[in-house]
């Protein structure tokens, strides 16, 4: 079910000029007007063209050809207005991107399973950290575990007030046996992941996952596992720890400041109902609620900031806050 809109909108009726003395403004004079936000769309349309044009040229002899076309499409204004709202900044953007490029290396672990994956990747967060650019970091485990901003999910599964499963990583050798023993015994019975390392999530993003979860129980046949997350907040130290094994954990992300989901896809075509999932999320990408990533196994979705309020207001009335 979706989440209802709580803004009253405009009211009807004339408008009526009060009768009360005008008052003196103050100057506006060297007041800049807010910045226009970027708009998203004609964003993401010209990265999917520029995505058609590094495929084209993702062999290593292409590398001098692939910076240049770079250079060139990277300051087109549908996509430098995105990069240069970043907390990187335009050349900060850039020059990560071409850093990580040429230190690609394809690798079984990582969701770039070649260079047009690890722009699209790359680029497409980058809305996540435009739009949450004031949100503080969780630089350390400590902080995603302590955070009083996150909620643990198992307090509220146990409770029966989740709409959605997950499964936590294995925390000893006995556990990763268990756990490899398992899907030898049941393969397929849930999907290839690691798990979560941090069951703790924005309450926020409780509210949305729970949504997207009802609404893909109601969307689907019975018998259709509950939508499945792979990956909530996490701390920057273990996004670099992420990197160091190979996955394409991007810096800044989403996870670090607790915004972002990763929901498994590649499993649900076991049901028939993967395509179904993918019309949802970008249904909702449509509606400006999410940003949405495809990162092949698993897609990544962040919140927008013009609907944490609503979702917000959801989470205490499903909680009984």
């Amino acid at each position: 079910m979706r989440v209802p809109s709580r803004s009253p909108g405009p009211q009807p009726g004339p408008t009526v000029a009060s009768t009360a003395p005008a008052r003196r403004r103050p100057p506006t004079a060297g007041r800049r007007p807010a910045p226009a936000q970027p708009d998203l769309a004609a964003y993401r349309a010209a990265v999917a063209e520029l995505l058609v044009e590094v495929g084209a040229l993702a062999d290593a002899p292409s590398t001098a050809a692939r910076q240049v076309l770079l250079d060139q499409r990277l300051r087109e204004p549908a996509i430098a207005a995105v990069l240069e709202a970043t907390p990187q900044g335009f050349v900060g953007a850039r020059e990560t991107l071409l850093l990580e490029m040429a230190r690609y290396q394809p690798n079984v672990r990582s969701s770039a399973q070649d260079l047009t994956a690890l722009v699209r990747i790359y680029l497409l967060s980058r809305i996540d950290v435009m739009w949450w650019e004031s949100s503080a970091v969780f630089l350390t485990d400590g902080q995603v575990n302590m955070s009083t901003d996150l909620v643990d999910l198992e307090w509220l599964r146990r409770r029966g007030l989740l709409a959605f499963r997950y499964q936590e990583q294995p925390a000893t050798l006995v556990g990763r046996g268990l756990r490899a023993v398992r899907r030898r015994l049941l393969p397929g019975a849930t999907p290839n992941t690691a798990g979560l390392l941090f069951r703790r999530a924005r309450r926020e993003v409780v509210a949305l996952l729970n949504d997207l979860g009802r609404e893909f129980a109601l969307a689907t046949p019975p018998g259709t596992p509950p939508l499945w997350v792979t990956s909530l907040a996490r701390s920057a130290e273990h996004q670099y720890r992420l990197r160091r094994l190979g996955y394409a954990a991007m810096v800044p992300s989403g996870h670090c400041l607790g915004w972002a989901a990763d929901l498994e896809m590649a499993w649900f075509r076991r049901f028939g109902v993967r395509d179904t999932l993918a019309d949802l999320l970008l249904a909702r990408q449509a509606a400006g609620e999410i940003n949405v990533v495809d990162e092949g196994q698993a897609w990544h979705l962040c919140l927008a900031p013009a609907v944490r309020s609503r979702f917000r207001h959801a989470y205490e009335a499903e909680m009984g806050v």
